[in-house]
């Protein structure tokens, strides 16, 4: 038997000892009148060994407990803070001092009683009344305070948060930055809709999607890419400001900056282009870190970077150039394949040019981009859904924002023009059927909204997980999504 098995056995004896004692280890509800975190506030001014008359009624975890016979200490975690608690047995009775024994790390109680600060100085809690809420089965990892172990922590979220309340901060975090984006937004006059997750033609970015089945219709269905598609028919439909909070699936890996589920905030606004869009995004990040952190200059991993704006604008070309060394006017196209495959990227010589000059920008500049940053002006092969540059028919208007060396969003003047649209999409199609995994389906639905008429539109897609991170300090994405997407584990590690 595993060390852990015999403890899950002592605490199941130790069950049935509790219920011998006619308490209900289970009990429906509770009546809480305070938060650790309140009490601690509120008594701060106490002078050491000072008692209250003031009684308080309090629930949550038990993480420490120190028995000394007759009494003991034992500190309690709820959701704001934990506290100490102060029990003797000739205060609450032998019923109620057998139950404490009977305890574990873990259990969720209930106390009723009255402050007072110890002689160390220790806001504590001095048990009149004591109640089980919830017995614990199976007892928290060894060391669990400040576990670090990243197995546990994301696979166990739950153990995580118990262990880890700065964790809890973070989350809270989360919360305050998607409001933050929600509030900004409807400030700007947008309004939140929602868009299916389930669609019967996935769109609106090059990716593998997750593909699922409907056994009422025998048909498939695919989990959304991307919002793009809908909104775009609700700006055709008569809505001049949309936008959607919501989750994108892509059949991709994952790594510090993906998840395979991950959330995106993507805006429309009739009679706007691609450099209303580029205020918008500086405007929105302001908003949010100074609501959120009441600052615009932020530090990321020893990093220093401030979000106010004006952000530099600088074409892919340019920043190739700059950054990467690398001056496109002095490269045949031939020679621009040649560098890419000394490079080692996922290059072939069916490989588009405009697409060689985007994956020799993501190796060589990327990495680079640590301030904020907007790369505009990208060649017209990397994406069927962007208006051409004015002036330039080989470029588009789009640009994608960069923070950290992060892809943080993506911005086009949208494509309005029906049969072009419908052009570039049969030409994506023929990508496919070539053997390109990402490339944009035909959806003659969306085709047919765009001949019904769509007015010159910007639009504007932003990953809120990364930007969550940005301003969370977090050093990875799973570190920002409660439950992230984990690969299964070997049958070595589930029998560890």
């Amino acid at each position: 038997m595993s060390t852990e098995e015999s403890l899950i056995n002592q605490r199941l004896e130790k069950l049935q000892e509790i219920r011998k004692l006619d308490v209900d280890p289970y009990p429906y509800s509770y009546n809480k009148t305070h938060d650790a975190k309140e009490i601690l506030k509120e008594f701060s001014h106490l002078k050491a060994e000072e008692k209250t008359n003031n009684k308080v009624s309090i629930a949550g975890r038990l993480i420490t407990i120190r028995g000394m016979g007759k009494a003991a200490f034992a500190h309690m975690q709820d959701a704001t803070e934990k506290i100490q608690v102060y029990i003797r047995e000739d205060e609450v009775g032998e019923k109620n001092y057998a139950l404490f024994k009977k305890l574990d790390m873990g259990d969720i109680v209930g106390i009723e009683g009255l402050v007072f600060k110890t002689k160390t100085g220790e806001i504590t809690v001095w048990i009149k009344k004591l109640e089980l809420l919830c017995k614990s089965l199976r007892p928290l990892p060894e060391k669990f305070h400040g576990l670090k172990d990243v197995e546990i922590r994301y696979r166990q979220r739950y153990v995580d948060l118990i262990a880890n309340p700065e964790v809890r901060e973070v989350f809270r975090k989360r919360t305050q930055i998607t409001k933050a984006v929600r509030d900004f937004l409807e400030e700007k006059g947008y309004i939140e809709v929602d868009i299916p997750t389930l669609q019967p033609q996935y769109g609106g970015a090059n990716a593998r999607p997750f593909k699922t089945h409907i056994n009422a219709w025998n048909m498939p269905l695919y989990l959304s890419i991307s919002p793009e598609l809908y909104l775009k028919r609700l700006i055709v439909g008569g809505f001049e400001k949309v936008y959607s909070l919501s989750k994108n699936f892509r059949n991709e890996g994952a790594d510090k900056t993906h998840n395979p589920e991950f959330t995106m905030m993507e805006c429309y606004a009739a009679y706007q282009d691609y450099n209303d869009m580029m205020q918008l995004t500086e405007d929105l990040y302001c908003y949010v870190a100074k609501k959120v952190l009441g600052t615009t200059k932020i530090e990321y991993q020893g990093k220093e970077i401030e979000l106010k704006k004006p952000w530099k604008r600088i074409t892919m070309s340019d920043a190739l150039k700059e950054y990467g060394k690398l001056d496109l006017k002095k490269y045949s196209d031939k020679q621009l394949y040649e560098k890419a495959k000394e490079l080692n990227l996922e290059v072939t010589n069916k490989t588009p040019l405009g697409l060689v000059i985007q994956a020799l920008f993501e190796e060589l500049v990327e990495e680079h981009l640590i301030q904020p940053i907007f790369i505009t002006d990208h060649p017209k092969e990397t994406t069927a859904l962007c208006k051409e540059k004015r002036g330039n028919e080989e470029l588009i208007e789009r640009f994608e924002p960069f923070i950290n060396g992060w892809e943080m969003g993506n911005a086009y003047s949208e494509l309005n023009d029906a049969i072009k649209q419908k052009e570039l999409l049969k030409k994506q199609e023929e990508e496919g059927r070539g053997g390109n995994e990402e490339y944009h389906p035909m959806d003659e639905d969306f085709i047919n909204a765009l001949e019904i008429g769509m007015p010159p539109t910007g639009g504007l897609g932003l990953g809120i997980d990364r930007m969550i991170m940005l301003l969370t300090n977090a050093s990875t994405i799973r570190d920002v999504i409660f439950f992230p997407t984990m690969r299964p584990k070997t049958d070595e590690e589930s029998k560890e």
